[in-house]
């Protein structure tokens, strides 16, 4: 919450809401304006192809999660966000985030680190995707960020990975 805390402000986040493990926070095909900050619990950002949900994000405690391409463009997105358990997020308006990064060079300033942190996560997660060892996936995504596979459950981050939970079970245990 650190990292944010000059963004996470009652005039930029007026909504609290709480969600049901597997309740659906946005759906495929809708448009969705907002930018949610994980104040506890869990989400994830999926995609359905061929009837498989593919995870493609995953987020935590203290976590902006967003569907982008729609909080950019305002078009329909085919993202599905979820909850993986009870969490509770506080949510902000494009607009309302947007007054306030334009309000003052330090929030703009903020704005642009949150951008290139998405960025380098993306970056970070096609180079993941190209690897052609599971075990080797695996061991980037646990040097980049061990806490995640304390809170999120393995079959989850299995997906994520591109891997059987099977697959995950063996490589997490050699």
């Amino acid at each position: 919450m650190t990292v944010f805390k000059d963004l996470i402000t009652p005039t930029v986040f007026k909504k609290t809401l709480t969600f049901k493990r597997n309740e659906l926070i946005k759906s495929s095909g809708t448009v969705d304006s907002k930018i949610y900050f994980i104040k506890k619990g869990s989400l994830k950002i999926s995609i359905f192809q061929q009837h498989a949900e593919q995870i493609i994000r995953l987020g935590y405690t203290g976590d902006l999660i967003v569907a982008m391409d729609s909080f950019f463009d305002g078009c329909h997105s085919d993202f599905v966000i979820q909850a993986i358990k009870k969490t509770e997020v506080l949510v902000a308006e494009k607009e309302d985030f947007m007054h306030f990064v334009y309000e003052s060079p330090e929030n703009t300033s903020l704005y642009i680190n949150i951008l290139e942190g998405l960025v380098k996560q993306q970056l970070d997660r096609e180079q993941d995707l190209l690897q052609d060892s599971p075990k080797i996936r695996y061991e980037r995504v646990f040097k980049r960020n061990p806490l995640l596979f304390q809170i999120i459950p393995n079959k989850h981050i299995a997906n994520y990975l591109r891997m059987t939970p099977e697959t995950f079970s063996r490589i997490s245990k050699s």
